[in-house]
């Protein structure tokens, strides 16, 4: 039996980059898959990636920002499949690289909008569901930016460590209560966001992939797949103890 059969897993920002390639394996597992994005078009090619490969998925467009719908999102989830008894809280945006002395309150508000408030209003609603009925896991997408500091991303930096401070405090909340939370801190991952890093110096994005590298010991950029496989095992079963953990998979980058 595969580990998700008949199980319901909604992923928010599951239409690209990690939160495709992990909605991608949940459904290979057997989970029926939601996937929550802004993009509709996005959303539509991920359903019609696994449903190509014999899996089951369905697209709610959602800004994770706006609570109405996000607890829109939960009860279309609910109507669709009748329950949900995992998420990966995957929306984010890394906004605009600046120095905090230049930086701009519609920046802070754009990063903090998603990152932080649009986390607290998926955990807010997933564990409404899953306090009544039965329990659940829930894995949150954080960073190695929020567990050390980042010159021009400081912003992002912050809300990364406030989504960290988030996990612990719902996992102490739920944890006896049936309710498993946890999150992944990724370093560099070949995703949309790391072109648009990219594409900021595009005069110097040779010198800048191979800066990026060396800062990771194993020599790479990881891959949205690598994500995925700590998504799916901190979900399982197979990750019954693990509580109130950031996972860091960052090919040792904050070993050095």
């Amino acid at each position: 039996m595969k580990r998700f059969e008949n199980k319901v897993v909604l992923v928010t920002g599951g239409a690209t980059g990690i939160g495709l390639a992990t909605a991608i394996r949940f459904a290979e597992e057997g989970a029926k898959v939601v996937i929550a994005s802004r993009s509709e078009s996005a959303g539509g090619r991920a359903v019609d990636a696994i449903k190509a490969s014999g899996g089951e998925a369905t697209f709610i467009q959602t800004d994770v920002s706006q609570e109405a719908q996000v607890e829109a999102l939960i009860q279309k989830t609910v109507e669709t499949y009748g329950k949900l008894d995992a998420a990966f809280n995957n929306s984010g945006t890394e906004g605009m690289p600046a120095l905090l002395v230049d930086d701009e309150v519609a920046n802070y508000e754009r990063i903090f909008d998603v990152n932080v408030k649009g986390l607290w209003l998926c955990m807010k609603h997933e564990i409404k569901h899953m306090l009544q009925n039965g329990g659940g896991s829930i894995v949150n997408n954080a960073s190695i930016a929020g567990l050390i500091g980042f010159p021009h991303l400081g912003m992002y930096a912050a809300s990364k460590h406030a989504v960290l401070g988030l996990t612990k405090s719902a996992a102490l909340e739920n944890g006896a209560l049936g309710i498993r939370i946890n999150a992944v801190s990724p370093a560099m991952i070949e995703t949309d966001m790391a072109e648009r890093f990219l594409a900021a110096e595009p005069d110097k994005r040779e010198e800048n992939i191979a800066g990026i590298k060396a800062m990771h010991p194993i020599g790479r950029f990881g891959k949205p797949e690598e994500i995925a496989s700590a998504v799916t095992w901190l979900c399982s079963d197979d990750a019954s103890f693990m509580l109130g953990h950031s996972l860091t998979v960052d090919g040792g980058f904050t070993a050095i």
